[in-house]
């Protein structure tokens, strides 16, 4: 019995490492500085290589050749949280994250042929980066102290071009691969901290380290009716990750050791997750040659996210089956932006988004404290000939969320500032 306890403290670790690894109502949107200056509403423009991450039919609009090179530096919610956890069940406690910047890279290179409407395009980009640390004496040490996420995903993509109906399609495959770490204290844990009722004894210090690599498929679709209206449509599929890895356990406390029989143990651990599926709906409109406008409703198929299950190797193995319920729903996001051109040389733009968040109270905790969404950002763009230089920032404001449940009680704060720049050079 005392052995199970502790192989179900390890399984809810790995639970959480997995929770945090992909997505969890953290996607990353900001994939190309202009659009992220606009709220990323972009997919019905889509007329830079960022195209490729927004609605890939654009790169058949663009001429020539292209590359760019860019970035999106995170500096990582200080997340705030007042109340109570298992750890602290009779005395309110306030935690805060720690500081922490993580910096998504993109890169994309389009092509369009001259001798037939056909266009090619690579996207090297990451959807699902994250770091997050609290401290390692914090109230939520049971169930984080520091993870990192290191996603990248490879695009190759075609899209073909019909002139007489101004219309142009896309489709493309996304390959996924992941690394995952993360560092926590395991505990026996009962009760509940809604009920009032929890109680946990230490056992030792967890590490986790995971790979996965998964496969799915993107299209797009890009009309231009008329020379200042368009809608554009894209679909990305659901990815299928595999995740497999190591857990390492180090007892810091006697009760830990003589579980086990030893102060330290190594196994394997996997389990499967499935990035959710996304499709947005975009028009834009240019009331005269200077200003665009654009809005664009996102739906996230998060519901794909019901549970996890766990299997382990030796000595865990006893323990597998014992799936944890997530129930998860599928999201909306809405975003609306605009661009004005000051110069024929130079744009201002500004934008504006609203997401609503997957998880539900009951499944909440410290992992990734999410909440309903909202996006600021403004930006500027300078363009010749030869290319283009994009600056953006952007203000994320989480509404506070108020949880009970078996972790926590309490409220969660959280903000986030993020920057962009990408440059362009055409041949």
């Amino acid at each position: 019995m005392k052995t199970k306890l502790v192989a179900s403290c390890i399984m809810a670790a790995i639970v959480g490492t997995a929770t945090m690894s992909f997505g969890a109502g953290f996607k990353v949107s900001e994939q190309g500085a202009k659009a992220m200056a606009m709220g990323n509403a972009f997919a019905a423009q889509a007329d830079d290589p960022s195209a490729l991450a927004y609605n890939p039919a654009g790169i058949a609009f663009q001429k020539g050749s292209q590359f760019q090179l860019g970035t999106t530096t995170i500096v990582v919610p200080q997340t705030a949280f007042d109340g109570t956890t298992r750890l602290s069940p009779a005395t309110s406690v306030s935690e805060k994250a720690n500081r922490d910047i993580f910096i998504a890279p993109t890169a994309y290179a389009t092509t369009t042929l001259e001798s037939m409407p056909l266009s090619f395009g690579l996207g090297i980009n990451s959807f699902h980066p994250l770091a997050k640390r609290w401290d390692g004496s914090s109230a939520f040490r049971d169930s984080i102290e520091s993870i990192a996420i290191k996603p990248i995903n490879f695009q190759p993509t075609v899209a073909y071009r019909f002139d007489d109906l101004k219309l142009s399609i896309a489709g493309g495959f996304d390959i996924t691969y992941a690394q995952v770490s993360l560092q926590k204290k395991a505990y026996a844990v009962s009760g509940n901290a809604a009920a009032g009722t929890p109680s946990s004894t230490e056992l030792g210090a967890l590490g986790a380290d995971a790979t996965a690599t998964g496969y799915g498929y993107n299209a797009g679709l890009l009309w231009k009716p008329l020379d200042n209206l368009s809608f554009g449509f894209s679909y990305r599929s659901e990815i299928k990750l595999k995740l497999e890895g190591d857990a390492n356990f180090i007892a810091t406390t006697a009760t830990g050791t003589a579980l086990f029989g030893s102060s330290a143990v190594r196994t394997s651990g996997a389990t499967d997750i499935t990035l959710p599926d996304a499709m947005v709906f975009a028009v834009a409109y240019k009331p005269n040659n200077q200003l665009t406008l654009e809005f664009d409703a996102e739906r996230t198929g998060w519901s794909s996210y019901k549970e996890l299950e766990l299997k382990f190797g030796a000595p865990l193995a006893a323990f597998n089956n014992k799936p944890d319920p997530k129930n998860w729903e599928d999201v909306w996001a809405y975003h609306v932006g605009a661009q004005y051109a000051v110069t024929p040389k130079m744009d201002l733009r500004a934008g504006y988004s609203y997401d609503t968040n997957p998880a539900p109270d009951s499944t909440l905790s410290a992992e990734l404290p999410d909440a309903d969404r909202h996006n600021f950002s403004i930006g500027t763009g300078f363009h010749n000939d030869l290319g283009s230089l994009d600056l953006a920032y952007m203000w994320v404001h989480w509404v506070d969320r108020t949880v009970s449940n078996a972790k926590e009680v309490g409220t969660f704060k959280s903000d986030a500032h993020l920057f962009g720049a990408s440059v362009t050079y055409k041949f």
